[in-house]
Formats: structure tokens, C-alpha cells, sequence
């Protein structure tokens, strides 16, 4: 069996009787999302709040999985668990200074046949997902513009950063994006980097990333997609790299609502495009 395990953690199993994978895999807690029953297998996320013995509270995710299987390049037959991948991904990004989640607990095992995996979080407390965030300000208005415009610079450098080093997330929504101290001390954190991958190119990661995040951010203004793209280039106005890209952007965007069109009055799509 293959493990990891942070001293926090050990804080925190000894508290809650959680010190083997058999007593985290048994744990009865109930669901916070429903698991997904796909790739050969399940997976499924609860929340655990444990009773340190210093009287605090510790609050984490605890993920598992059996049989959910990703095949990649160095695994190209047997696949490797998706928590694997998002575990080694997770690390990689730490190591490279982009925010994310702490690990506090990995392990995998294979038994009776099946291929089993825990990941383990600790809780974002305090941070709230950006998705909600335009939700409610949709409803009750957006924060001041330098608060605005230091939000949309900051999760721009760090998309950049993350491109930079040829990570493409694959799934670069708001949901994914977790935002603290918007009024005082600004703290971003992406989450969810289960299918992330590398590629050959910082072009490619940026095309599909920025794509997705522009399609799925429907709150967001022109003006604020604008905004977000130049401080992503470094620019402070839209010059030729800024315009090109934006051009890229925005025919990803009709292509893929083309698609949707043509799929609804099925009718076979104008391009072949994933999202």
C-alpha cells in the first residue's frame, strides 16, 4: 500500500480514530456530494468534522474511491487511480508556489480486486467559491473597483503561473476557484485538479483554460473579461497579443454555442470540441 501522511494528520487521526486506511475507508459519514459512478468505478467526497484534543476542531474532506480508474501516457493499460493523479498534480503545484489545497493524507491499495484510494483535505474555512461570490453580488453588487480590479489581477497571475509551468487544470471554473479576505488580506485558492495535465505547450493550456473560464463565467462583463485577459498577458491595455487572444476566445465561443445548436436539432456538430 502507498502512503502519505502529514503530521497534521496524525494530529488529527489520533483524535478521531482514523489511523489506517481500513478505519478512514469504513468511516459511515454520509455524503457532501453525491458519488460519481463512472470511469469503471465510484468516487465520492464527505466532510469530517474531528475533536482535537486541545478542545479546537479540525474540519476536512475526505475523499474516496474504488475502481476509478485514468489511463495516461506512462500508464497507458492498467491506469492509475484519479486520485493518484490528482494527489502527484496537487504536490507538483504546491512545490511550484501555485495555491491550492493541503494534503493531509494520501493512500491506495489493491484488495480482493478492487483498487481503492483515499485523499484527504483539509477545509477551506473561511473562503467561499467565486461562483457564489457572483452570485451574490449579482444580487447585492459588485465590490469596489480596487478590490475588483486586485481580485481579477491576482486569480489572473496565478492562472499565468500555473499555465507558465504547462499545467492545464481542464476544468477552470468558478466553482473551482475559492476567494478569502476580499476586503482585507485577498487569498485565492483553486481546487480540483483530479484531470489536470501537462502539456507541450503554455499556449494550449491557456487556450483551453481561459476558454472554459470565459464560457462559464456568465456574471462577468466584457469589460471584466477584458480586464482579466490583460492582467493574464501583463498588459496594462489591449495590444496585439491581448487582441489575438481575445479573438481566439471568443471563436472557441461561438464554435462551441454552434455545437450545442447543431447537437440539439441533431445535426452533426460544425467541429469536434470538448469542454
Amino acid at each position: 500500500m502507498r502512503e502519505f501522511k502529514t503530521d497534521e494528520w496524525q494530529v488529527v487521526a489520533d483524535a478521531g480514530g482514523l489511523n489506517s486506511f481500513d478505519a478512514i475507508w469504513g468511516q459511515d459519514i454520509g455524503w457532501f456530494e453525491e458519488p460519481n459512478q463512472r470511469r469503471g468505478g465510484w468516487s465520492g467526497v464527505s466532510r469530517l468534522e474531528v475533536a482535537l484534543a486541545d478542545g479546537s476542531c479540525s474540519s476536512v474532506f475526505i475523499k474516496r474511491q474504488q475502481n476509478h480508474i485514468t489511463r495516461t501516457w506512462r500508464h497507458p493499460l492498467s491506469g492509475i487511480t484519479t486520485f493518484r493523479r490528482e494527489f502527484e498534480n496537487l504536490q507538483r503545484l504546491q512545490a511550484l508556489g501555485v495555491p491550492t489545497l493541503d494534503v493531509l493524507y494520501f493512500a491506495e491499495r489493491a484488495i480482493d480486486g478492487n483498487r481503492q484510494a483515499i485523499l484527504i483535505s483539509r477545509e477551506l474555512t473561511g473562503y467561499t467559491s467565486f461562483e457564489d461570490c457572483m452570485v451574490d453580488w449579482q444580487q447585492h453588487g459588485f465590490p469596489e473597483k480596487p478590490v475588483w480590479r486586485r481580485l481579477i489581477n491576482k486569480l489572473a497571475g496565478i492562472a499565468r503561473q500555473m499555465h507558465r509551468h504547462h499545467i492545464q487544470q481542464n476544468c477552470f471554473l468558478p466553482k473551482h476557484v475559492f476567494i478569502s479576505g476580499l476586503d482585507g488580506e485577498l487569498d485565492i485558492k483553486l481546487i480540483d485538479f483530479e484531470i489536470a495535465k501537462r502539456t507541450v505547450t503554455v499556449h494550449r493550456a491557456m487556450l483551453r483554460d481561459l476558454d472554459t473560464f470565459n464560457r462559464r463565467c456568465p456574471g462577468l462583463r466584457t469589460t471584466d473579461r477584458l480586464r482579466f485577459l490583460m492582467a493574464y498577458c501583463g498588459q496594462n491595455q489591449v495590444d496585439k497579443h491581448v487582441r489575438a487572444i481575445w479573438r481566439k476566445l471568443v471563436a472557441l465561443e461561438h464554435k462551441k454555442r454552434d455545437n450545442r445548436k447543431a447537437s440539439r436539432l441533431n445535426q452533426p456538430p460544425v467541429n469536434q470540441s470538448t469542454d
